[in-house]
């Protein structure tokens, strides 16, 4: 991994670097998109079927596209009872971490005669997308569902692709059956995105749609925002790590190439105030990638966005997290706690030699849709708050309203809007 000093320069290079892989700079690919959504909002199943056998060589039609219960009850079959017990424990985790961020409806009523208040109600319906190419993805789906399922969604719908046979990857389908999605449809890309947020004769609109996917994905739920809801237009995945000289090499190494084995658009960045510390971390990186599968995945990630930061102090350390604002971020440090008091930005935070950044992808409970690109900034992770959607709640007796009508008749006039005056003013009338 290229070694570089911590700098003004280097960080605004290297912050150049990584923006590049935002969807936003994919224009290129912004026109095919847009004409796919348009197709299948305008022509229904027609145009969705026609793009998933052009894109994934299957033939599926309206009696096939929705999977049914005896492809689920198969996908049983396939997945071993090691790993169905691991789904479900990884479910109670993350459906007992999500239960607390649960808000409620609140009313403040007081004696003048008012009551003001927020309504809290879930969304009735969520389209959530779960990738189906480079990868097999179940955690994604315990993921976007479970918080959903907590919040109260009414019903929930998930599209994936299908292999040219028509058929879904088993441990997809088995993880949806336990997160308690309510029906799955064979359909991937922008197409699938489109058919979520126009709806077609065989997949039903939804109200918002979650999940990962490919620039096409991205860009396409870009395309449908303002139709419909979505999550976010995720980048490409990301790690970091914050260490000093007390950390494992070994231990850095491993989890930088548990991101970069993602995507060839992945990013590695280790930041770390040890040039010894620096040194042992890039020669181990190059070890482990000539052991591990995805080698040219990793090192096309590390050539491209894999950075070693040599930092003069922790604080000037910690400056460049925040500046940087990374999707996951791991403190390795004598003092990790107290470190993670001074991190202003990241969309995951996890502390110490034994929470490495795969714990939060599986298992631990917290949500692992985060916000990528520099986004942690100003946006937090999936979350409950997501399918919820609160309304004000106001209410005013005639006192209430007579001890104030003529201030409010005063503001509407100051903005010369006289009709606002009239609504409050006739119910004075003498």
């Amino acid at each position: 991994m290229r070694i570089v000093k911590l700098n003004a320069e280097t960080k605004k290079d290297l912050l150049k670097n990584l923006l590049k892989r935002s969807p936003s700079n994919f224009g290129n690919y912004a026109e095919t998109v847009q004409e796919i959504v348009d197709d299948v909002r305008d022509n229904g199943d027609a145009a969705l079927f026609s793009y998933t056998k052009k894109f994934d060589k299957a033939d599926i039609t309206a009696e096939n596209v929705k999977v049914t219960q005896k492809e689920i009850d198969y996908a049983y079959t396939q997945v071993s009872p090691e790993l169905l017990d691991v789904i479900r424990k990884a479910k109670k985790n993350i459906w007992e971490y999500h239960e607390k961020q649960k808000q409620y409806s609140w009313f403040d009523s007081k004696p003048n005669g008012t009551l003001l208040g927020q309504k809290v109600t879930a969304l009735a319906s969520v389209g959530v997308y779960v990738p189906g190419g480079k990868a097999v993805y179940p955690s994604s789906v315990l993921m976007n569902v479970m918080p959903a399922k907590v919040a109260g969604v009414e019903k929930i719908v998930m599209t994936t692709p299908c292999n040219a046979e028509g058929e879904v990857y088993a441990t997809t389908l088995v993880a949806a059956k336990e997160a308690g999605v309510d029906e799955i449809y064979k359909a991937g890309g922008a197409q699938a995105i489109a058919a979520l947020a126009y709806g077609t004769e065989s997949v039903p609109k939804v109200d918002k749609i979650v999940g990962p996917g490919n620039i096409f994905v991205a860009l396409a739920k870009r395309a449908v925002y303002g139709h419909v809801s979505i999550d976010s237009i995720a980048g490409p995945s990301e790690v970091m790590v914050l260490a000093d000289e007390t950390a494992n090499s070994r231990y850095v190494a491993a989890d930088l190439l548990s991101q970069a084995e993602h995507d060839e658009m992945a990013s590695a960045i280790l930041v770390t105030t040890s040039e010894e510390l620096a040194e042992k971390v890039s020669v181990q990186v190059d070890k482990f990638i000539d052991e591990l599968s995805r080698k040219e995945i990793m090192r096309k990630s590390i050539d491209n966005y894999g950075y070693i930061l040599l930092a003069d102090n922790m604080s000037d350390a910690i400056d460049a997290v925040n500046d940087i604002a990374s999707e996951h971020l791991e403190i390795v440090t004598a003092n990790p706690f107290d470190v993670m008091t001074r991190v202003k930005n990241a969309g995951a935070i996890f502390i110490g030699e034994y929470s490495s950044e795969p714990l939060g992808d599986y298992f631990a409970g917290p949500n692992h849709v985060l916000p990528t690109n520099g986004t942690a900034k100003f946006f937090s992770p999936l979350s409950v708050d997501d399918f919820i959607k609160k309304s004000s709640i106001i209410y005013y007796s005639r006192e209430a309203l007579e001890a104030v009508h003529t201030d409010i008749e005063a503001f509407a006039k100051a903005e010369q809007l006289t009709a606002h005056a009239n609504s409050i003013a006739v119910r004075f009338e003498k």
